[in-house]
């Protein structure tokens, strides 16, 4: 049984722990965003020992790039992208405190291990929905690496974000499980 589970970042243990395959999330307060050059830096970083310009412990990132903002509005389209780009780095960022990720698309083995040590989800948003996923951000600003653009790390209010769990902490895959149930024996 499904259920909607209401959350605000950041994000303890037992946030997560609660969540199984197929719930609806609902988030509100502040989430960052980070696609694969950001990733890179921000593992680069991690690697060096050094200090990074988010903390990570508690966090969510959304794999998204969004459009420049319209006249009254905090952001443009605000879609996700595709996740597996990002899983060199995630189970790093994983490991260092990141609790939740949004994005589409299935994630690597290794991520979804990362998920089970280290208690964090992976959240889908719906893919060709940018425009209306931005009504739910209230706020957007750059805070690390302004030269990347659209792909810099921004932090977002968000309020009432919709996404829909795809992985949970004990290794469930929402993709899978929906294969199974349709497949034909």
């Amino acid at each position: 049984m499904t259920q909607t589970v209401r959350l605000t970042p950041p994000l303890a243990r037992e946030d997560v722990i609660r969540l199984n395959i197929g719930d609806k999330v609902v988030l509100s307060g502040v989430i960052y965003t980070a696609r694969d050059a950001a990733h890179k830096r921000l593992y680069d970083l991690i690697r060096k020992g050094e200090k990074l310009p988010i903390a990570l412990e508690g966090q969510v990132i959304y794999y998204v790039g969004p459009s420049p903002a319209l006249p009254g509005r905090a952001i443009g389209a605000a879609g996700p992208t595709t996740s597996y780009r990002m899983d060199p780095y995630a189970p790093t960022l994983i490991a260092n405190g990141l609790k939740a990720m949004i994005g589409k698309g299935k994630r690597s083995k290794e991520v979804i291990e990362a998920m089970k040590e280290h208690s964090a989800v992976y959240l889908a948003a719906v893919g060709g929905a940018g425009a209306l996923m931005s009504q739910s951000i209230l706020e957007a600003d750059i805070v690390a690496y302004p030269e990347l653009g659209p792909e810099a790390v921004w932090r977002f209010v968000v309020k009432d974000f919709p996404a829909i769990v795809v992985n949970d902490v004990r290794g469930n895959d929402l993709y899978m499980e929906g294969v199974k149930q349709y497949q034909r024996t």
